[in-house]
């Protein structure tokens, strides 16, 4: 396959997970507003945000890059971190997805790419566009809790949620 007609399949792949990335925001919003108080939604994405971050000690195991185990586990460990403290702190998800978007970016671009990035030869692969629709995902539901990051606050103050 010519250079050029790889580019524009990974451009094509890109803009199709972006949508679906904007898709999933919008599906996450307002699934979390219909069936948790703020108190709980904040909770639930504090929790997810440790999840996802598993996701790479997973691509490690699959992909077996025994290379990778040292430096994936220690930024899932940051992100843990963020995420825990993200159950109570509105501050640590608003930080602790985008930084997670950059940490989709970057892989994304050393697997599908020949960028490198801070020539991070340890970090494992992905799949094809994973990193797209992730940092996708991750910056657009951060935009979303900077708009409830007072509301999710006011919960923690009142004892009825």
């Amino acid at each position: 396959m010519s250079e050029l007609s790889s580019t524009i399949g990974f451009v094509v792949i890109s803009v199709l997970y972006i949508v679906i990335g904007l898709l999933a925001v919008a599906g996450s919003i307002a699934v979390s507003r219909k069936l948790f108080s703020p108190r709980h939604e904040q909770v639930l994405y504090g929790l997810l945000l440790v999840l996802i971050a598993g996701f790479y000690l997973s691509f490690t195991a699959y992909f077996g890059d025994n290379k990778a185990w040292a430096l994936e586990s220690n930024a899932v460990l940051v992100f843990l971190l963020l995420g825990i403290i993200g159950t109570r702190i509105p501050a640590a998800l608003i930080l602790g997805y985008p930084l997670h978007g950059i940490w989709d970016v970057i892989h994304e671009l050393h697997t599908h790419t020949s960028i490198t990035i801070f020539d991070l030869q340890q970090l494992t692969a992905i799949p094809l566009a994973y990193g797209i629709f992730c940092a996708t995902y991750d910056i657009g539901i951060a935009i979303y809790f900077f708009s409830r990051r007072t509301e999710w606050a006011r919960s923690w103050q009142s004892k009825n949620s």
